[in-house]
């Protein structure tokens, strides 16, 4: 199924509906406004600044949902009076995404709008993305998902159609390791940080992460950029300005790689195959069971942390640990109509 097909298809899930965007101005949620803008009854974009977003965050979303042409509502909180939050834990995510879906719950109450929707996509269910649990909690629609729409082929059409977006909306806190407490200083530091950088670099796509409390750790897509004395010298005295004790480079290009699938012929079947892919994430098998019995039969043995899935002639294992394994599937066409199906049903080990 082509692009443009899939988007036909998201426009017949959004055609007359009154919604509600869970809005960060980046490249789903604008591909999404655009969209909803034709084809819904009415639509409002909510934006939640949790007060550790990039510099500029909250003036370049508003403007981006004016460009687009609808009504904008921007929903400012500071979790770092958030004890729970600040502690920095492996439910930092959980936390947040919780407070953000109550603010929208709430406009669209006062709104009489019942559906909530985001813009995930189908590779988002391939990653590590604890606060994806909350979406399927309270029953966000996700339209992209549905139609298997993944991320390459947003952005693709996004630049085709000259469609502006926000690079990077990601809070600031996910720069800082896990269980080290998030303080305002720490934020101030990452934010004047990658400020400078881009600033220098001339460049949207970096991160500067903080280590050890007093480390600055650079990842950028390109190093080009910044393999210049000058450059790396200048870098290095500003930041050691403002207290980092040391200054590193990674050197790996921090580029994406969509991880292909692994197919093999099916041993048993002629002209059928299986195929294997690992999540980054281990499964919660108990509550993928209910949620798979919704699409075919299931056996399941949570002692062994196993799940058995029969489906339309083909058979996909779940483990615990988080590989899946396909078999008696016709083609790659076949493999990602399964994953279409599956995923959004595969609920991940939350660690609270």
């Amino acid at each position: 199924m082509s692009t443009e097909e899939k988007i036909e298809k998201v426009k017949d899930i959004l055609k007359g509906k009154r919604i509600v965007i869970a809005f960060s101005g980046g490249a789903d949620s604008v591909l999404l406004g655009h969209i909803a803008k034709k084809v819904s009854e009415e639509i409002m974009a909510v934006t939640f600044d949790n007060g550790l977003m990039p510099s500029n965050f909250s003036d370049e979303v508003s403007e981006i949902a004016k460009t687009i042409g609808i009504k904008h509502v921007l929903v400012e909180e500071d979790l770092l009076k958030n004890k729970n939050f600040s502690k920095n834990g492996m439910n930092r995510c959980l936390i947040c995404r919780n407070l953000m879906y109550d603010e929208i719950k709430k406009i669209a109450t006062r709104n009489n709008i019942d559906v909530i929707v985001d813009g995930t996509n189908i590779d988002d269910l391939m990653e590590n993305r604890p606060g994806i649990v909350v979406n399927y909690e309270i029953n966000v629609l996700s339209p992209f998902v549905k139609v298997g729409l993944g991320k390459d082929e947003i952005v693709e059409y996004l630049k085709k159609n000259d469609m502006a977006y926000i690079k990077t909306t990601t809070c600031l806190g996910t720069r800082i390791e896990t269980d080290s407490k998030i303080t305002k200083r720490k934020i101030n530091m990452i934010r004047y940080g990658e400020n400078l950088l881009k600033s220098i670099l001339k460049t949207d796509e970096l991160r500067m992460r903080l280590i050890f409390d007093d480390m600055a750790l650079i990842e950028l897509v390109d190093l080009e950029p910044i393999l210049n004395k000058s450059k790396l010298d200048h870098i290095n005295s500003e930041l050691k300005a403002v207290k980092f004790r040391k200054v590193v480079l990674n050197i790996e290009p921090q580029i994406k790689e969509k991880k292909e699938l692994i197919y093999k012929p099916c041993k048993d079947e002629a002209n059928k195959l299986m195929f294997e892919n690992d999540l980054p994430y281990k499964v919660d098998i108990k509550r993928t069971c209910e949620e798979l019995k919704k699409i075919g039969e299931v056996k399941c043995s949570h002692e062994m942390g196993v799940a058995m899935l029969d489906i339309d002639g083909r058979n996909l294992t779940l483990f615990e640990k988080g590989k899946i394994v396909a078999r008696r599937i016709k083609d790659k066409e076949d493999v990602q109509n399964l994953l279409i199906k599956v995923l959004p049903l595969i609920r991940p080990k939350i660690i609270h």
